[in-house]
């Protein structure tokens, strides 16, 4: 950059606030554009898409520039957000018709990925979380807040791999640390979950953030959540009137899985395409508001382990499942209801309109009737949320009276405000729209008066309003009437106590009513802004009836069933259970159903059967329902019982982890190690293919032996699917060990897999058979078939090529064999004679014979 001499001194007060804000887009206000300058300018004129120019492009080193419109900048705020960077918005605090010399500017706000309040990025039914992290001897400090709704949590958590759990669980997209945290944590979370940092070394102390974090006891908690709001003060530099008292969670008190489980079961983000669609929370979600959506996620991202509160939510799914009519008309009045969450923070941010309050009097008008359908069918399950359905009829009432019902999106502009709420701004109004009639009617009395016909009421801007009379009349006029005003060439002009006083009510009117309706409506948020906390309650209940309500339409839907849940049981049954995902996409007629048995004797799966058989279906079905049911949902089986889980783990499918360095063998050994290291005999292991990243006898000793530590050390629920046969043999030797495998069925050498899972090992793998199904070329399967059953026999050596080339050449002496004769040879060997009428059987041996 060119020294700060050689500057002007606008670029002088660019570079001095741009030095603050080193890691950040510098929009820069400047008249109706906000600039950019500098490497700033160059970077987002590539990234936006902007035409580069320069400042003093004369000079021997002008200054990159580009620009947008103020009014449009949302958008491209919106584009670098979503892209990880952040933006200091630079705006002039001055009024530069009152201001000498340069017009102070400083930045009002810093926008980064985790403090987005108002974005066609802020996903509706997704939170928007900021993290931060602190570490100390005791472990690691960890608190979120979403500045869009105000919910704020921390939590002390043990180790680094927590850390990262709880940032990938989230989804956070932000993290704020202190300089603390060791390299090797600060790798994974930059490389392994792409977060932007922010640095925040120290914690403000005031009576806002201590009475936020007054309900937190541990020292490390309330450090980290101190670091947090200090970030957003000095960030957002307004208030945060709608943030919610730090509360402290514990991931332990949840059904934990890891980043891998939630991963490998696509709980909320499909693994092959990274979005929603096809997942569990696509499933589920039967929401009608953006809060309900929220709160479904959340739910599914930490499913419960008290058994009390699980049967609750069944509970109230149950009732509202048997009253169709009543859960009817609370979707019919959820679907009014809009995000009251974020309109409170919106009202506390201070960037609410017209149209927010409009929208927010609409959600409150349908709590009476919500609350009213909920008592109807209330039996005591619903006591709890009810107390916390507040009608609030005095906002409804004051926002009624107050805002224009198709009120404009500007809020400084004038039309927000409704006739006859305030004497004053009515005057305003009627004197604007009245001010020419009562000038019109002035003109024609005082002409009466007068009996001078040409007499003119005026308007001039430097003297006002004025009578004026030409000289020639002067004469007629009665001395002292009128007040002199102003003396010109052929006439006089006048001024009278009533026509000053519609000059100052017609001038006012115009100058001022716009002004008014803006601190109207200031006073109106005000009111409004007193009721947050009462709002943020209304919206935690009114998101719960919405989740239970989507709960029970996908369970009437799809004939789930309410499952029976024993926190100390150790049997799991759960007859002819269904993969929910795959049901709904394949239908309720196609989709194969299987029942899961297990318990104290027999606490280990092993499962064989080929691929496309359905071996990971199954494991995952298991998996989901457990999930759904500890929700609080209903199951799809015909019925369940079930165990408490307190984790997860699921090893399903091969995935390398590239930006981290890693082979698929490796992310296998890893989340076998987090699996074998963390389960309890409460926890539920899913393995599928353990050990096929490796030779085949290593990968089969890591089998059996991690088969073997799970059967003795570790005693989890698991299910063990695998390749290996030789593995079968292990139920001789473990007491807990039942072999289970995919039923197919041969016919005339063709294999029908059954998709049912039958008691005992499979007798063989069907290998050749799958990849004859994925279209292999004919002549390769014969060979593999021919290698196979070398194998079989007890050879383990690969037949050399040259033994294939001469068995081959050997062939060809014996017989010379076309292209198309292999054809007609495949063909006959299909044919299905029993079938074919005497006709049929002509027709196609004509057409073979004409082939050859």
């Amino acid at each position: 950059m060119p020294q700060k001499t050689k500057n002007t001194p606008m670029m002088e007060q660019y570079l001095s606030i741009k030095a603050q804000y080193q890691d950040a887009f510098l929009f820069y206000r400047l008249g109706d554009f906000y600039e950019l300058f500098y490497e700033d300018a160059e970077k987002a004129a590539q990234i936006l898409e902007l035409t580069l120019t320069s400042r003093n492009r004369n000079a021997d080193d002008p200054i990159p520039m580009c620009g947008v419109p103020h009014h449009a900048a949302q958008g491209y705020i919106d584009t670098l957000i979503e892209k990880g960077y952040k933006v200091a918005i630079c705006e002039q605090v001055e009024d530069p018709k009152t201001t000498k010399g340069m017009v102070k500017r400083e930045v009002v706000q810093l926008v980064t990925p985790g403090t987005v309040m108002d974005s066609k990025g802020l996903s509706a039914k997704e939170n928007n979380f900021l993290t931060a992290v602190v570490s100390s001897n005791e472990g690691f400090g960890f608190a979120y807040v979403d500045l869009s709704t105000g919910e704020l949590k921390t939590a002390i958590l043990a180790d680094e791999e927590a850390v990262l759990n709880e940032a990938s669980a989230l989804q956070t997209k932000e993290i704020v640390l202190g300089s603390e945290l060791s390299d090797s944590l600060e790798k994974q979370l930059r490389e392994r979950l792409g977060l932007v940092f922010s640095i925040q070394e120290t914690a403000e102390e005031n009576a806002e953030f201590s009475f936020l974090t007054s309900e937190l006891e541990h020292p490390l908690e309330k450090e980290v959540t101190g670091k947090l709001l200090t970030y957003l003060s000095v960030t957002q530099k307004r208030g945060l009137a709608h943030i919610q008292k730090a509360l402290e969670y514990q991931p332990d008190h949840f059904l934990k899985m890891d980043f891998y489980s939630k991963f490998n079961l696509e709980l909320s983000q499909s693994i092959r395409t990274g979005k929603k669609h096809g997942t569990l929370l696509w499933l589920l979600d039967e929401t009608k508001t953006a809060m309900g959506g929220r709160l479904l996620k959340q739910w599914l991202d930490r499913p419960l382990i008290q058994q009390k509160q699980i049967i609750s939510r069944q509970e109230m799914v149950a009732s509202l499942l048997s009253s169709y009519f009543e859960r009817i008309d609370i979707q019919g009045a959820l679907t009014k209801v809009y995000d009251l969450e974020r309109l409170a923070g919106r009202v506390a941010f201070g960037n609410v309109n017209g149209r927010d309050l409009i929208q927010l009097k609409t959600s409150l008008e349908q709590v009476p009737m919500i609350r009213e359908l909920i008592l109807g069918i209330n039996q005591g399950q619903w006591n709890d949320l009810l107390l916390d359905m507040e009608p609030m009829e005095e906002l409804v009432q004051l926002i009624n009276q107050a805002i224009q019902e198709e009120a404009p999106l500007q809020i400084t502009e004038g039309n927000v405000i409704k006739d006859g709420f305030n004497e004053q701004l009515d005057t305003y109004r009627e004197a604007m729209k009245n001010g020419k009639q009562w000038l019109a009617e002035l003109e024609a009395r005082e002409r009466a008066e007068t009996g001078i016909k040409n007499l003119k009421v005026g308007f001039n801007r430097v003297f006002g309003y004025y009578i004026e009379i030409t000289k020639s009349n002067l004469a007629n006029l009665e001395e002292g009437k009128y007040d002199r005003k102003q003396t010109l060439a052929n006439a006089e002009r006048f001024i009278t106590p009533e026509l000053k006083e519609l000059e100052t009510l017609i001038l006012e009117a115009e100058e001022k009513s716009v002004d008014l309706e803006y601190q109207l409506f200031l006073g109106v948020r005000e009111q409004v802004k007193q009721s947050i906390a009462r709002l943020q309650k209304l919206a935690k209940s009114l998101s719960a009836v919405d989740v239970l309500q989507s709960f029970a339409t996908i369970s009437e839907r799809y004939q789930y069933v309410r499952p029976e849940m024993k926190s100390n049981g150790q049997n799991l049954q759960i007859i002819e259970g269904r993969h929910p995902v795959v049901e709904k996409v394949l239908g309720h007629q196609e989709y194969i159903p299987n029942s899961v048995h297990m318990n104290p004797e027999e606490m280990i799966q092993l499962i064989t059967g080929p691929n496309m058989s359905g071996k990971s279906t199954y494991m995952r079905q298991l998996a989901l329902t457990v999930v759904m049911a500890q929700m609080g949902c209903f199951v799809p089986a015909e019925s369940a019982e079930l165990p408490i889980f307190d984790r997860i783990f699921t090893r399903i499918g091969a995935s390398d982890d590239l930006i981290a360095g890693q082979s698929t063998f490796m992310v296998e050994m890893m989340e076998a190690n987090q699996a074998l290291r963390h389960a309890t005999p409460n926890s539920l292991i899913l393995f599928d293919e353990l050990g096929r990243g490796t030779a085949t006898y290593d990968g089969m000793a890591l089998a059996q032996a991690i088969i073997e530590y799970i059967h003795k050390d570790v005693r989890a629920k698991t299910l063990f699917s695998t390749h290996y046969h030789e593995l079968t043999v292990l139920d001789e030797a473990l007491s807990h060990l039942k072999n289970v495998h995919v039923g197919a069925v041969e016919k005339d050498g063709e294999v029908v897999f059954l998709h049912k899972m039958m008691d005992g090992p499979a007798d063989k793998s069907y290998g050749i058979h799958v990849a004859k199904i994925a279209g292999l070329p004919t002549k390769l399967l014969e060979r593999a078939g021919t290698i196979l059953k070398a194998l079989e026999a007890g050879s383990h050596t690969v037949e050399r090529v040259e033994k294939v080339e001469e068995d081959t050449q050997q062939l060809s002496l014996f017989t010379e064999i076309s292209t198309e004769e292999i054809g007609v040879v495949d063909t006959l060997k299909k044919l299905n004679l029993l079938e074919m009428t005497p006709m049929d059987a002509l027709n196609t041996l004509y057409d073979l014979q004409k082939r050859i």
